[in-house]
């Protein structure tokens, strides 16, 4: 009888393209299947072949719907795989619009590259007649032999940590994989549960060898951010994930401009997908956190305020530019690897009145990271493109667990923990997380190999 196995067939050695394999004697589930976003090989790389044989996987299981963990399900279906995909209720309904919202993304990179598009609307599609939702807290039986259980990860609505069992009701092996973990106290969510009493863990390193600015400073950077834009008669420029860190932004706003702390300007949420992701947040107040819900209880209308905009039509996208005086605009993506927010960049990075405000990770060969890093010009539709506008970063809005926190939800476990992969990372990240826990929580951490296959004990 063989032991239980992980393969991490991508989503290592980077921070995009979670697939990984769990496979038992009787079984074998795939975690994750996620797009590999931003770095220079990422169209080669997601039109690879799987690791593995798609016809042998008996379940797709998914800890949230983020591009880098959903983006290749389509392609997955494609190839034939007709096994069930579990997730959370609010996973699956956020997943439908980011892969709908793809398609227009991936046929664009295949005409600029001759190529054929990974997948198309019929194959998305196809996906969500397989998908099948689990709530919190809930044992659900999958396999003959695997079990799982989801726990709130506190990283966007309906991000679960998955935590698998297997090998009898007497003392089941127990392995965790996180997804990706919240950065929690959050401003919407819940916060991220415990990791508790698992042998094994699985968990993400964007910030693993970084930071985040103190919590209650977040505020006060992205209210003088706004001021001194406004002052200056400029337009800020948020590039933003439509999923999340829209709606925390948005949050954020209303309650600046309701305690006039922020002049009353014209804000757009430049992004279909972002209105639309906003109102399944609306609809699933039950997963905030308790200050906010009472928020909403005494009538706080969270996602509206004076001067607010919601453009859906690209002719009103374009129209904002012409709007004379000072202005905030969120776009998508949130690395400004594709969207509207690319216009808006190539529109206002000239003028040094202007503002460009990263909220979150860039990742390596993303457009956001060559203009985080301080890029002087930039190519933008062909363009090259000039960087006079004032370039700006808060960390403390991103949704993910700096290393300090990390490091503090690792040791929420229990003795029983024998070891954690570190993946999800850059190499210089993963591998700073795993030193860390190995040195200050004494626990066993390595940063596995892609497609190495890890035996469980």
């Amino acid at each position: 009888m063989n032991k239980p196995r992980i393969t991490f067939c991508s989503g290592v050695g980077t921070v995009t393209g979670a697939n990984f394999v769990f496979e038992t004697d009787q079984s074998k589930v795939l975690i994750d299947c996620g797009m590999i976003q931003g770095e220079k090989f990422a169209l080669e790389e997601n039109g690879r072949a799987f690791f593995y044989d798609v016809s042998t996987i008996n379940a797709l299981l998914i800890t949230h719907a983020h591009l880098d963990h959903v983006g290749r399900i389509p392609k997955l279906v494609k190839e034939g795989y007709v096994g069930p995909i579990y997730s959370t209720p609010e996973t699956r309904e956020l997943a439908e619009l980011i892969l709908n919202d793809a398609v227009g993304i991936i046929a664009m990179e295949a005409r600029q590259n001759g190529g054929v598009p990974m997948y198309d609307m019929d194959d998305v599609q196809a996906v969500f007649p397989l998908w099948k939702v689990i709530p919190y807290h809930e044992e659900a039986k999958i396999t003959e032999d695997i079990s799982v259980f989801l726990k709130d990860a506190g990283h966007i609505l309906g991000s679960a940590m998955i935590e698998i069992r297997t090998g009898g009701q007497g003392a089941p092996l127990k392995v965790l994989f996180t997804g990706d973990v919240g950065n929690s106290p959050a401003p919407l969510l819940r916060d991220t549960e415990v990791v508790g009493d698992v042998d094994y863990m699985i968990t993400e390193s964007v910030y693993g060898d970084r930071n985040h600015e103190p919590k209650d400073m977040r505020t006060e950077q992205f209210q003088k951010i706004i001021n001194e834009t406004i002052n200056r008669g400029g337009t800020l420029v948020i590039p933003a994930f439509s999923i999340d860190r829209t709606q925390v932004l948005l949050y954020e706003l209303n309650n600046l401009v309701e305690q006039k702390k922020i002049p009353s300007v014209p804000v757009f949420v430049d992004s279909p997908m972002a209105i639309k992701a906003t109102q399944v947040y609306q609809a699933s107040t039950g997963l905030f956190n308790v200050a906010v819900r009472r928020q909403i209880k005494n009538g706080d209308k969270i996602f509206d305020f004076p001067h607010l905009q919601f453009t859906v039509a690209q002719m009103e996208s374009r129209d904002i530019s012409r709007l004379q005086g000072p202005k905030i605009i969120l776009a998508g993506s949130g690395m400004s690897v594709g969207g509207r927010v690319i216009s808006h960049e190539e529109e206002f990075l000239p003028d040094p009145k202007n503002t460009i405000l990263f909220v979150g990770y860039q990742t390596n060969g993303s457009l956001g990271r060559l203009l985080a890093d301080g890029a002087k010009k930039v190519e933008i539709h062909g363009r090259t493109i000039k960087v006079k506008a004032k370039i700006e970063s808060i960390y403390g809005y991103s949704a993910h667990k700096d290393s300090d926190h990390l490091v503090e939800f690792v040791a929420s476990a229990s003795d029983r923990l024998k070891k954690v992969f570190v993946v999800m990372g850059e190499p210089k990240g993963s591998m700073h997380l795993a030193q860390r826990i190995n040195d200050e929580i004494g626990k066993k951490a390595i940063v596995p190999e892609r497609e190495v296959v890890y035996e469980l004990e």
